[in-house]
């Protein structure tokens, strides 16, 4: 059985790694675009609303997701080739997490609001206690290719560096 050693300069090699560092930089510039124009188009925001948009919160324009998938696939296209069974690996995974993205997520979305404004109304009617459910944000199609288009352009910069 092999043993992984986690000395500095592995630590190291991972941080330097070409596509590590162009997936990271895409996930960070769709995160920080999403979080501008959020703050562009709110009127109240608190700086917890910023900072939980900057690194964690899901949905928006441009999908971080996508952005993140389509960078690191890229990267392994340049660095592999086409041809390669690592960029085939990389390429189905980003395709599974654009498809989430935009289908399954959004959908579950979409039900979360509508049942939330159900129950809310059923409380508002007959006066029944309703606690609303988590409201998961997917992407609509123009989100994901902009995020897309954004992982590939990075990855474009870092194989050109």
């Amino acid at each position: 059985m092999m043993s992984v050693l986690v000395t500095g300069q592995t630590l190291r090699a991972f941080f330097e790694n070409q596509i590590f560092l162009a997936s990271i930089t895409s996930w960070f510039f769709a995160q920080l675009l999403k979080t501008i124009i959020i703050i562009l188009r709110a009127r109240r925001k608190t700086s917890r609303d910023i900072i939980e948009t900057l690194i964690w919160r899901t949905g928006g324009m441009p999908s971080s997701h996508a952005a993140l998938v389509c960078a690191m696939a890229s990267m392994v296209a340049f660095q592999e080739g086409l041809g390669s069974n690592l960029f085939v690996i990389t390429l189905f995974f980003a395709v599974i997490i654009i498809r989430d993205a935009v289908g399954v997520r959004r959908s579950s979305g979409l039900q979360a609001r509508s049942l939330n404004l159900l129950g809310k109304s059923v409380c508002e009617k007959f006066g029944i206690e309703y606690h609303p459910i988590k409201e998961i944000h997917g992407h609509t199609p123009l989100e994901v290719v902009v995020g897309g288009f954004l992982g590939i352009f990075i990855a474009s910069a870092f194989a050109k560096l």
